[in-house]
């Protein structure tokens, strides 16, 4: 069998993922190549490298959080970075599992769920999003019912997907091209998901609007708590350097929000240990996750704690979502 050429580069036909990728559907042998690739990256990134970063002390890895390491204020995690370690894959799940508590503790992990769309609701006070979120719907398949024009109950695991990848394209402004190639969609197909989706939810296109203008005026964004992030770009004749511009100015107030409330939680979660006398710590913290560890006579009210400070960090008009995990690793977690 003689697969098509998909993509060029200068020294013959492109093997890169997006064309295996492609290819895969054709034939098993690229499959084949992306798993190895994948394989081959783990083994090198992680499990070569990760023991010889072990400290001969603590018998601990010790990476580097910076908070002045991206413009959005996100943390960023370096040497190693703990941030980037893979979690979707079968194989990935071997890496996380070699991260342990000590001897007779357990790892807490809590994440904010869908915390960039909560806070669009908040900054857009669209009703139809805020509702979602208010009367804690399933706001991937919720948004799937309204553009496809179907009941919720008719709506399929491939629609729901869609809308989840239009969701979070939204907030990143992804373009009916990007979303086109996202899917595999033709683009008129692609912009006509866009259009229903402003179209059921129009007080979002108002804030993305309202958000470059505010930027092309002011040459920044704001986040939620007041912190600036400038945007030289906005008002460039460069078409590709306004756009990008454009894109941050709708993306960092979401993104930056959501880096300043997990920061407030750390803050207030660390207080509460201290006043508290516990011997739990934190460990690490992942974009809109943080990693504890605790003795086993305290886990459960660490868990608690943990979620009433997350959730209660700041007040939106959509409330804030928190799902806390329990194991003695960090592959094998129970939600608790």
């Amino acid at each position: 069998l003689k697969l098509p050429v998909v993509k060029k580069t200068k020294t013959g036909p492109s093997t890169d993922e997006e064309v295996l990728r492609k290819l895969a559907k054709s034939h098993p042998l690229p499959a084949l190549v992306l798993e190895y690739r994948q394989t081959n990256k783990l083994k090198n990134t992680y499990v070569d490298a990760l023991p010889d970063l072990i400290d001969p002390l603590t018998k601990r890895i010790h990476a580097v959080f910076e908070q002045t390491g991206t413009e959005t204020g996100r943390l960023s995690s370096n040497n190693p970075n703990l941030q980037n370690i893979p979690a979707r894959s079968d194989a990935a799940g071997f890496i996380r599992r070699a991260f342990i508590a000590e001897s007779g503790g357990f790892l807490a992990s809590a994440d904010y769920s869908q915390i960039e769309l909560r806070i669009l609701a908040h900054f857009s006070e669209d009703p139809a999003l805020v509702a979602a979120f208010n009367q804690d719907m399933d706001v991937h398949k919720h948004t799937a019912g309204l553009i496809f024009q179907v009941e919720e109950g008719q709506v399929t695991s491939e629609m729901r997907d869609t809308a989840k990848r239009i969701n979070f394209g939204i907030i990143y402004g992804m373009s009916s091209f990007g979303l086109s190639k996202d899917l595999g969609i033709p683009a008129a197909q692609a912009q006509e998901f866009i259009d229903n989706y402003f179209l059921r939810y129009p007080r979002v296109k108002d804030f993305i609007d309202s958000q470059i203008k505010s930027a092309r005026e002011l040459g920044y964004a704001r986040t939620l708590l007041g912190r600036r992030r400038s945007l030289p770009g906005i008002n460039s004749r460069d078409k590709a350097l306004r756009s990008f511009a454009e894109r941050q100015a709708v993306n960092s107030p979401l993104q930056g929000t959501a880096a300043d409330l997990i920061k407030l939680a750390m803050l207030n979660i660390d207080r509460k240990l201290k006043q508290n006398n516990l011997k739990s710590l934190m460990v690490m913290q992942i974009h809109d996750e943080l990693v504890f560890e605790a003795p086993e006579d305290e886990i459960a009210l660490m868990s608690r704690l943990i979620k009433d400070e997350m959730e209660g960090v700041y007040k939106l008009r959509v409330p804030l979502k928190v799902n806390v995990k329990v194991g003695r690793n960090w592959q094998d977690m129970e939600i608790c």
